[in-house]
């Protein structure tokens, strides 16, 4: 039904005192027609799923109502993930990737570093060594690659007892096993035994040099040195390194061993810290300076007795030499000082005398 304004007119004249309420009614069926058609249209969109036009009409038609945009009743949730779909790829460090929908998650702790090329030719078949977590501090104090050296293994499988166990850095450690088994073994027997116990006076301890307080850091601080006291053997027989009485040509053949191997050896006569023991580090000096202070004595004189010994009953009496008072020496010179005696002038009227000249 086509509806225009000049078609009234035609249908319906104006002739009456009514005329003026034509424009009117015209206007009020043309919004009627209106209405009619956008019913469909807003009915589809109530009952319809919402879209970004949609919406955006929708606040286009409430906007000026509300005064600020109007968002829909409910907010459309994305889509479950398919089961054939592959699965997450980690990344190159081993880590699974977070995806956007997963709650956040602690970092994993860091690997642990790989183990030193020490480390690995420190094996059970040369030494008990089980490696130990590092030490940082105090102060400076402490060292990485540290490992507790209980025993030396010697060539035959026999043990060599590390007495207490010492804590080591690695390279020292491995230095103190290659000492051990070529060259401290074949030496000690010489003494009709086997080595069994090496007497460890000390190992790592934060301290200063001859534990000096303030003093610079001894390589004891940085388990770089060990005390060596002693050696125990399978018979029973302890040889102590700085032991005079112990054979002289033992204890030099220990010195040069450890100052081939070793940057600083101190022993007796050094400093006077280290009379009863010889300490061992590998301490890194410029140019690879080394230090070997160890002076190898000789067993001490017997100590006489501090009184004579008694005369025998049986000893025939001493002679003793007439001697004239002429062949004194000191005859002369008593008879000089005695006073002449026809002199009969006092002593001190003679001093008296004296000074005057």
């Amino acid at each position: 039904m086509n509806f225009s304004a000049q078609k009234a007119s035609r249908k319906w004249p104006c002739d009456g005192p009514t005329c003026g309420e034509r424009p009117v009614v015209t206007v009020a069926a043309i919004l009627l027609i209106f209405c009619a058609q956008a019913a469909p249209a807003a009915a589809a969109r109530k009952s319809g799923p919402w879209s970004p036009e949609a919406g955006s009409e929708l606040s286009r038609e409430r906007g000026p109502k509300l005064g600020r945009t109007a968002l829909p009743a409910s907010v459309p949730l994305p889509r479950a993930r398919p089961a054939e779909a592959p699965a997450a790829q980690p990344d190159k460090s081993g880590a699974r990737k977070q995806t956007s929908g997963e709650p956040a998650e602690q970092a994993a702790p860091a690997p642990p570093p790989p183990p030193s090329a020490c480390r690995l030719a420190l094996t059970e078949e040369i030494a008990i060594a089980p490696s130990i977590p590092d030490i940082h501090g105090p102060g400076e104090c402490g060292g990485e690659d540290l490992v507790r050296l209980e025993a030396v293994v010697l060539p035959d499988k026999r043990r060599v007892s590390v007495k207490p166990a010492a804590i080591l850095r690695c390279p020292m450690a491995s230095a103190i096993v290659a000492w051990i088994r070529t060259d401290v073994a074949p030496l000690a027997a010489n003494f009709g035994s086997v080595i069994s116990d090496l007497d460890n006076f000390d190992s790592f301890e934060c301290r200063g040099r001859n534990r000096m307080v303030g003093g610079r850091l001894s390589e004891h601080g940085r388990a770089n040195a060990l005390d060596v006291r002693a050696f125990k053997l399978a018979n029973g027989q302890s040889v102590s390194l700085t032991d005079r009485t112990v054979a002289r040509a033992f204890r030099e053949s220990m010195l040069h061993s450890m100052c081939a191997r070793f940057s600083t050896v101190l022993g007796p006569g050094s400093d006077g810290y280290h009379e009863d023991h010889i300490h061992l580090d590998l301490m890194e000096r410029r140019n690879n300076y080394k230090i070997c202070q160890w002076d190898v004595l000789d067993p001490l004189p017997p100590i006489a007795p501090l009184l004579p010994a008694e005369r025998p009953d049986e000893a025939p009496p001493r002679e003793v030499a007439a001697k004239s008072d002429a062949t004194r020496p000191d005859a002369a010179k008593s008879d000089a000082s005695e006073p002449d005696a026809g002199d009969t002038t006092p002593p001190a009227k003679k001093r008296r005398q004296n000074r005057r000249f």
